[in-house]
């Protein structure tokens, strides 16, 4: 079913990389809960919401695509609804704002069965694919950094170098070593034994506790919240969310595409421009995110925490199959996944070494052609330095053409490159973002 030995690897390998990339990114079932309660959202409910749609997307994405691509709510979309549409535009309520969510969702799961979706990855140029890959690397090793406090936050020069003597610096520079020494051993799943090393000596220096204890069941207090379509594109109306839907769907279509396509770029899962079964991969985050809407939570995205599953040999949906079992037994465990993932020095020190290892796509871009290079280093700048994946690729979209037809090679421009330049234009100049 998965095409194991087509796609050189085992099921050892596989389960390996799925527990690597659960342990990434289920920071996420704790960090979406306290975004969204912001906005009034009962934590119960967007701890179970948070899971269901995971689960929905990620599974979805294993026995239908055949990815080791994980889906989840997305960072940056929590806090823009937590932040930014709840409260404003009309002084609307989280129910209003999850009919939002949930039309958005149905516009999405309508573009992803058509072949929109799929041209548009055959029509990004190969210096920006390259720019993404490497952007989100940087990106994600940023992220990294700054969880464990390596890297703070300068009143003048943004950033500087954090206190190495606290405990959490140091936890994660001894777990950043133990798992370098791992690798550099070649040692099948490096990234997921240092995590259970820099986690036990965590334990054992009484940085990681369990005082909430291990198991509670998991509860939707207030059920389901959206499933009527026509009440939903009422409530749209009503309110005049047309930028908010418009917002959901642009930020969430180039974020999880521009994520898949450097994650399988990473993967070497591309053939040529084009992204294999891409029509069910892409299915999997707008069917996750219409689920997500219905049960309380943001939509959701393909994350980038996926290329450590990936760096740590997984190739095909046997990886996410595993991240979506983990994230149903994740509903179990509450107390438990909470006090791991929030000690961020046992999964940072597996970001920054997989940032390492996307940035190598930076020797692919042309450098000696600034109509293709400075493009690509837009992305990759931009994307660590607005915390946004998506503005990034806008910025990527939009200095493309212009300098192509500068150059007077705007033919050799695919037309969606065009129109995506100009909504992205639009997006960066009058909407959220």
């Amino acid at each position: 079913m998965f095409k194991l030995i087509e796609n050189q690897t085992n099921v050892k390998t596989e389960i390996m990389a799925g527990i690597t990339t659960f342990l990434t990114m289920v920071y996420i079932v704790v960090v979406n809960p306290v975004i969204l309660s912001d906005a009034g959202v009962p934590f119960e409910q967007v701890f179970a919401a948070t899971i269901i749609s995971a689960v929905v997307g990620t599974l979805w994405m294993a026995l239908f695509a055949n990815y080791p691509i994980a889906i989840a709510p997305g960072m940056g979309l929590n806090a823009y609804f937590a932040y930014s549409v709840v409260g404003t535009h009309g002084n609307i309520d989280y129910m209003t704002a999850f009919a939002a969510v949930f039309v958005a969702g149905l516009i999405f799961i309508i573009l992803s069965l058509t072949s929109f979706r799929q041209k548009l990855i055959e029509a990004i140029p190969d210096n920006l694919k390259f720019g993404i890959s490497a952007g989100i690397g940087l990106f994600i090793a940023f992220i990294g950094l700054r969880m464990t406090g390596l890297i703070t936050s300068h009143p003048t020069n943004l950033v500087a170098l954090g206190d190495l003597t606290s405990p959490s610096a140091v936890l994660a520079i001894v777990g950043l070593l133990v798992t370098l020494i791992l690798m550099a051993l070649n040692i099948t799943g490096a990234l997921f034994y240092g995590m259970i090393v820099t986690g036990l000596i965590a334990y054992f220096t009484g940085q990681l506790s369990f005082d909430a204890g291990i198991l509670a069941f998991p509860s939707l207090p207030e059920g389901i919240l959206v499933f009527n379509p026509v009440t939903a594109i009422g409530e749209v109306i009503q309110h005049g969310l047309y930028a908010v839907v418009f917002s959901f769907l642009l930020v969430t279509i180039f974020d999880t595409t521009g994520t898949m396509v450097g994650v399988a770029q990473q993967a070497g899962l591309m053939k040529g421009k084009t992204l294999p079964r891409a029509r069910p991969a892409l299915l999997s985050d707008s069917v996750a995110s219409t689920v997500g809407s219905m049960f309380g939570t943001s939509p959701t995205t393909a994350f980038i925490e996926s290329s450590s599953g990936v760096a740590a040999g997984g190739r095909t949906g046997l990886t996410s199959l595993t991240v979506g079992v983990l994230f149903i037994a994740a509903a179990f465990f509450g107390p438990l996944v909470s006090a791991v993932s929030g000690i961020s020095a046992i999964t940072a020190p597996a970001l920054i070494i997989v940032g390492s290892l996307m940035m190598g796509n930076i020797a692919h871009i042309k450098w000696g052609e600034m109509d293709e290079a400075f493009p690509a280093f837009l992305i990759i700048l931009a994307m660590p330095l607005t915390s946004s994946i998506a503005t990034g690729i806008a910025l990527g979209f939009i200095t493309y053409p212009i300098l192509k037809v500068v150059k007077g090679k705007g033919r050799e421009v695919h037309p969606l490159v065009y129109i995506f330049a100009v909504l992205f234009l639009y997006q960066l100049a009058f909407l959220p973002h």
